[in-house]
């Protein structure tokens, strides 16, 4: 497995525009991402976070691919948790030259999230959601805490009151063709998650062939450790910079 490495650069380098395209995953909205926000800007990085419905996965990659599209040049793309699953399918667009993936799932054609967490232990948060009378799913408070286990309980407060729901037959909605078979791809894998299995994670950044920083962090790896996720897309960001309008992918250091 390759290593991330490389220091976090208040000016990375690009000779022609590119755009960080920011999906939120399940339980969360746009505002996830406002750390690694603030970072991106201040590196002069042009950034935009996409506020998705979690209704399907078809909306959401609809909506996805509609911001993608308003950019001016190259996108990088990331995702985290579910948005995982819509950048697999979003990221097919010619305009996505590179993909992260942020404690997220990543299937292969065919196949949904639940069918890639199939082979794994079940994790903590399934066990502690909400499902109203129209199947859309919540976070319990101790499923807050699942989620977010190493933040302090006045932020995770804020995030339990302000969480997206999701569908459950989202979760059942599978991609039609894996964009991570074409693009370079980076993964951090979340090493305490209890949403997703690092060690789903981990197999998958292996089977991408991603670039991989490992982050001793809760599932909210964004909010927990900002800098670190920032330091990767930054990455990602200067590669497709330096390729112009062809980019090909990283140069893989490491074991």
């Amino acid at each position: 497995m390759n290593e991330f490495q490389g220091p976090l650069s208040s000016a990375p380098a690009a000779r022609s525009p590119v755009s960080v395209v920011l999906v939120h995953g399940a339980f969360e909205n746009s505002s996830s991402w406002s750390k690694v926000i603030a970072i991106l800007q201040k590196c002069g990085v042009n950034v935009v976070a996409v506020q998705n419905p979690a209704t399907s996965l078809a909306a959401a990659v609809q909506n996805t691919r509609r911001v993608i599209e308003s950019q001016d040049g190259a996108v990088v793309l990331v995702g985290h948790s579910f948005g995982g699953v819509v950048i697999t399918e979003a990221g097919n667009d010619d305009r996505v030259r590179a993909l992260v993936y942020v404690a997220a799932a990543s299937p292969d054609s065919g196949q949904s999230g639940l069918d890639e967490a199939a082979a794994y232990p079940k994790p903590a948060l399934l066990s502690h959601l909400f499902v109203d009378g129209q199947g859309f799913a919540y976070a319990t408070e101790q499923g807050m805490r699942d989620l977010a286990q190493d933040l302090p309980k006045a932020e995770r407060d804020i995030l339990m009151a302000t969480q997206g729901p999701i569908a459950l037959s989202a979760f059942e909605d599978k991609v039609t063709y894996a964009a991570w078979l074409d693009k370079p791809v980076w993964s951090v894998v979340a090493d305490n998650d209890q949403a997703i299995s690092p060690q789903e994670q981990t197999d998958a950044a292996l089977r991408m062939k991603a670039k991989v920083r490992h982050v001793n962090s809760s599932h909210l790896v964004m909010l927990s450790a900002p800098e670190q996720v920032a330091e990767v897309i930054l990455e990602a960001y200067r590669v497709v910079g330096d390729g112009s309008d062809r980019v090909a992918p990283p140069a893989l250091s490491g074991t």
